[in-house]
Parts: structure tokens; sequence; C-alpha cells
């Protein structure tokens, strides 16, 4: 297999296993369809990138160095998750609520994903697996993660626009809420064990 065909399947196995993002990005999808959340999964895409790219080029010796910076940005985290879980699980299932009418912007997105957990293991791996701090090799990552990130990201968002036509009653959105809520919890969970 071709290094830039592990890059993609890196890149794939990372970008569409469920997370908070793609969480996120599926009841955006379901509230406010696929092309109102695609600013949230361009700027997912975009933020990622730059925490790999920043990652690369020497974020991790400064981890290293300061354990204290890892462990605030590990419970910024899971505090961010628990706060996500909390406002899915508190909304009243109307589609058409004034606090939920826009959908999650991109800097929306693009902060997510540096208080993402999944994110910041995905990027220091990725970056371990592949670069080995040679940035050419950080560059071909990073432009085949970006596309590869979209496409798997917007997949989430496509998912809950395709189930929206059964999310009009609001007791139906309030149980995907609920289901979305527990799976914050549990992915923040398994960050606490």
């Amino acid at each position: 297999m071709s290094l830039s065909l592990s890059m993609a399947a890196f890149a794939l196995a990372a970008s569409i296993s469920p997370g908070p993002v793609n969480i996120v990005a599926l009841g955006s999808g379901a509230r406010h369809g696929l092309r109102a959340s695609l600013a949230h999964v361009a700027g997912a895409t975009l933020g990622f990138c730059l925490l790999l790219v920043v990652v690369g080029l020497g974020l991790h010796a400064v981890l290293i160095r300061w354990p204290s910076v890892g462990a605030a940005l590990h419970w910024g985290g899971v505090a961010f998750l628990v706060y996500m879980a909390w406002k899915l699980a508190i909304d009243d299932g109307h589609l058409g609520s004034e606090c939920q009418r826009r959908a999650p912007s991109a800097w929306q997105g693009a902060a997510m994903q540096w208080l993402n957990p999944k994110a910041w293991l995905a990027a220091v791996a990725g970056v371990g697996a592949y670069t080995g701090g040679e940035q050419p090799l950080l560059w071909l990552f990073t432009a085949i993660y970006g596309p590869v990130c979209f496409v798997s990201v917007a997949s989430w968002a496509w998912a809950g626009s395709v189930i929206r036509s059964y999310l009009s009653e609001p007791c139906h959105m309030q149980l995907l809420n609920r289901a979305l809520a527990v799976l914050l919890v549990i992915s923040a969970g398994y960050l606490v064990i």
C-alpha cells in the first residue's frame, strides 16, 4: 500500500468514526438540513487541519515538556463534551425553537476540534505514524486529511438531514437529542477512566 493511500485510510477511519464533532453534525443535519450544516463541517475540517499542522510543527513537544497543559486540554475537552450533552438533553425538540434557529457556525466547528480529545489523539497518532518530523510529509498528510475529513463529517450531517422528515414531532427530536447526549456522555466517560 502506498504512503498516500495509507494516510487516506487513517484519515477516513479517524474522521468517520463517531465522536463529538460528528454527533453535532448529525444533530445539525437533522435540525437544520445539510446545506445549513456545511459551515460547521467546513469549520471542523479547517480546525482539524490546523490542529494537525500545529501538532506536526512541534506542539506535541510542548505537551510532553509541560504535562499540565495536556491535562488542562484533556479536562477542558471532557467538560466541553458534558456541556454539549447537557444542551442536547434539555432541548425541547421543536425544530423552530428560537435558541436553535441557527446551525452551528464554522467557528464553532473549528473550536470543537480543538476541544475534542478524539481529534487530539488522531492528530498526535497520525503525525507520529506518518510524518517522522518531516515537514513535506506533514503537508502531504494534511492535504490528504482535509478532503477526507470534510466528506466524513459531511456524511454525518447528510445522515441527519435524511432523518429530518422523521423528526417533525418534537418528541422524536427529543429522543434523538437525548440519544446523542448519552453518546457524548459515554465519550466523556471513556476519557475519564
